[in-house]
């Protein structure tokens, strides 16, 4: 099993900067790929950004991207999403998964993705 906890989210308003964490426990063998959905109001969960074990592919859904900048910490079991600019639509709650399968930018379905975090609360006021 592996255990996802994410950190970092708050209240924000538009135009401004947020970086969201989440860090990997438990039987973290082999490479995860690790990805971040949102899920806002009265919505589906969608897809984010994702990020290969080693930080050298990465993948954004259009809405962010250009804003949004999904990394990983040296401790290749935490990653990162830097939210610049961001707008009332980015309101959401913001969840982190991981997989155990190579990293496939088409690999964008909540579906895909094996482990997840409980979510965080991001809100952008106008």
């Amino acid at each position: 099993q592996v255990q996802l906890i994410e950190s970092g989210g708050g209240l924000v308003q538009a135009g401004g900067s947020l970086r969201l964490s989440c860090a990997a426990s438990g039987r973290t063998f082999g490479s995860l790929t690790m990805g971040w959905f949102r899920q806002g109001p009265g919505k589906e969960r969608e897809f984010v950004a994702s990020i290969s074990w080693n930080g050298a592919s990465t993948y954004y859904a259009d809405s962010v991207k250009g804003r949004f900048t999904i990394s990983r910490g040296n401790v290749k079991t935490t990653v990162y999403l830097q939210m610049n600019s961001v707008k009332p639509e980015d309101t959401a709650v913001y969840y982190c998964a991981a997989d155990r399968r190579p990293f496939m930018a088409t690999r964008s379905a909540p579906a895909e993705y094996e482990y997840w975090g409980q979510g965080t609360q991001v809100t952008v006021s106008s």
